[in-house]
């Protein structure tokens, strides 16, 4: 006997999940990679798909999800939900970074600098996401080591997450600086 559908408009999926989608999000999302992974079984290959995605507001905020699923679509939202929950505030100063800094994860290593206002974001596509998405208007990249998208994005994190204001490094510090 087969059991009965559900009368749930949504799918089976919660309120909470179907009031996220029907929201205008102030986040902008980006979906930096889609890889596609094979398990050979019996009857042939069996799919599945994982994404990296990062979300940011444009105004310092942003994060990084990692989602994995049988279908893009599937990974794609549990990369997005990931990166929601994941995010955090970097410092930005006018439209730029407030100072150099290298980033590391694994064997990639970024290192970014700021620039003056014009120049635009010079950067690959990994880095970019992470950086567009954050706000930063200005800012040259160079990226050495591994290319992989993920790492990059990782190593990208690490540096911004690092970065601190002047005002910052004097709250903390507890001293003016010159």
């Amino acid at each position: 006997m087969a059991s009965p559908k559900s009368n749930n408009p949504g799918g089976g999926r919660g309120r909470r999940d179907r009031e996220e989608q029907q929201q205008p999000s102030e986040f902008q999302e980006t979906v930096v990679r889609i890889n596609r992974c094979a398990a050979v079984v019996k009857g042939g290959r069996r799919f599945s798909f994982s994404a990296l995605v990062v979300v940011g507001n444009g105004k310092g905020k942003v994060g990084v999800g990692f989602g994995k699923a049988k279908d893009v679509q599937g990974a794609v939202e549990k990369g997005t939900k990931e990166a929601r929950r994941s995010m955090l505030d970097i410092a930005i100063a006018a439209n730029t970074i407030p100072h150099e800094i290298i980033g590391r994860f694994g064997s990639a290593v970024v290192k970014l600098r700021p620039a003056p206002k014009g120049r635009g974001v010079v950067a690959c596509a990994a880095v970019r996401a992470v950086v567009e998405n954050a706000g930063i208007q200005d800012i040259v990249t160079k990226s050495l080591g591994n290319p992989n998208p993920v790492n990059l994005v990782k190593a990208t994190m690490d540096a911004v997450t690092r970065l601190r204001t002047r005002e910052q490094v004097e709250a903390l510090r507890g001293v003016k600086l010159s």
